[in-house]
């Protein structure tokens, strides 16, 4: 298993999220390697999800297109 040091990393989080901070993911968009980082906004100090970046682009273009 990989380590990365993600503290201070520039996270993003969907422009369609609340503004109380909760009910989003956050994702890191340059990670390295071929990689996208996501977390839980309501939880940003907890576990990290890391997905290949091609398998994220199929998930969000499915999710766009209402799959």
């Amino acid at each position: 298993m990989r380590e990365y040091e993600l503290s201070g990393a520039p996270w993003r989080k969907s422009s369609y999220s609340d503004d109380n901070g909760g009910s989003c993911v956050e994702v890191l968009d340059d990670a390295p390697g071929d990689l996208v980082p996501v977390r839980d906004s309501k939880n940003p100090s907890g576990p990290v999800l890391v997905v290949g970046a091609h398998a994220w682009r199929a998930f969000v273009e499915g999710v766009g297109a209402g799959g």
